[in-house]
């Protein structure tokens, strides 16, 4: 299990260039459905939108100079509360950053941390060590103004920003200088399609260690992810996209330059489409070789064409596709369709984390149509449930 960090009442969307800004934080499970049982101390600090707008690339850059750059706009990180259960629901406020003009913007911070390597960032390539302290949250551009039209408008979407470390190359095994960054929004509505899910860091931080394990470890499924050859990949029910966001830039990270691009369709309803094609416009400058595709896929209808296009899939990977039990069927027959696509079936890589026995009933049906789960690894966070890494493989029928 993780913990967020994140905004019971966001801030607004302005605020004066005088007096307080008000924010009720909360440290929550990733439905934010339970909230962390212990005291936390919570850290804050701002900082400066270069754009002076929403836009990518404004808080963090993926090159030393530019990172260098964004810790500069930032202001002294300082204590802002500790974080208790029965506080949870108390507003509090924090002045403006120093010396603020009229019509700059300025991202709020919390962190739980003082590390300067964890305030800002979740850093997936430490592996069982990710998650141990809550998740920090960035907020969206606040503007501060003189004028007061939109001080009450509260903003509906947050950051969070994840490194991949600097990410080793296939060729040498040597890790890169660059740091890979990528920065990933979710809205902060109840709508479960717009939030980041704990098996979605997991898995994602798993394929991270993956890849820099290199082929030795779970060759097939290295080789099927992370080849230099054409790679045809589909996430099931990708939400915010993040597992398709990070292996798309462990792919372009490590590839050799010309080396063939890979396929990666980040799938799920209509619903998700908006947030997830603009989470991949935000870190479009990660992805040279292997850009995700956002594509619409219900799990109730037939495959549509852009997928049946690829005459097969070297994987699919999935994470938190478990969570509704009665979307069984619609799921299992999808992944039929799916993995009797090509002549050759594919892996199947799910992030799993037990939020009721019921769920898994899914490995006893998708044993019906031949596909076989292993359970390869795990990443435990904060304690509780651990997000579990299974590996799944088409069985030969049996002649005898």
């Amino acid at each position: 299990m993780y913990f967020y960090l994140s905004f019971l009442r966001p801030p607004p969307v302005a605020a004066p260039l005088s007096g307080a800004v008000p924010f009720t934080p909360q440290i929550a499970n990733d439905l934010r459905t339970e909230l962390l049982d212990a005291e936390q101390d919570i850290f804050y600090t701002w900082v400066e939108s270069s754009s002076g707008s929403a836009g990518p690339g404004s808080v963090i850059s993926t090159t030393a100079q530019g990172h260098a750059a964004s810790l500069a706009g930032r202001t002294k990180l300082q204590k802002l509360t500790v974080w208790r259960p029965l506080g949870a629901y108390k507003e509090l406020k924090v002045p403006p950053p120093p010396r603020v003009r009229e019509g700059q913007c300025w991202r709020l911070l919390l962190s739980a941390t003082l590390d300067p390597s964890h305030t800002q960032a979740i850093r997936l390539n430490i592996g069982n060590i990710c998650g141990k302290v809550p998740f920090p949250v960035l907020s969206m551009p606040i503007v501060f103004t003189a004028r007061s039209a939109k001080f009450n408008a509260k903003q509906e979407s947050v950051e969070r920003v994840y490194s991949l470390g600097g990410v080793r190359s296939l060729q040498d095994g040597a890790p890169s200088d660059e740091e890979v960054i990528l920065k990933v929004t979710e809205q902060t509505s109840f709508d479960l399609d717009k939030k980041i899910w704990d098996s979605g860091i997991g898995l994602s931080s798993w394929v991270t260690a993956l890849h820099d394990a290199g082929p030795g470890t779970h060759g097939n499924l290295h080789t099927a992810l992370f080849s230099e050859g054409t790679r045809h990949i589909l996430e099931l029910g990708a939400g915010t996209g993040i597992v398709s966001l990070v292996l798309a830039a462990l792919r372009t990270a490590s590839l050799t330059p010309g080396a063939e691009h890979a396929q990666i369709l980040t799938t799920d309803l209509p619903s998700a489409m908006p947030l997830l094609e603009q989470n991949i416009k935000t870190n479009s400058r990660c992805f040279s070789t292997s850009p995700p595709q956002a594509a619409v896929l219900d799990w109730d209808e037939p495959l549509p064409e852009s997928i049946l296009a690829t005459q097969g899939l070297d994987a699919i990977i999935m994470a938190d596709v478990t969570y509704n039990t009665a979307a069984f069927p619609s799921l299992i027959r999808t992944l039929e369709a799916l993995i009797r696509l090509g002549p050759q079936p594919p892996l199947v890589l799910l992030g799993y984390k037990e939020r009721d026995e019921g769920e898994r009933t899914l490995w006893d049906l998708a044993r019906e149509i031949g596909l076989e789960f292993e359970r390869i690894g795990e990443r435990p966070g904060a304690g509780g449930a651990p997000v579990e890494i299974w590996l799944g493989s088409v069985q030969a029928k049996s002649t005898t």
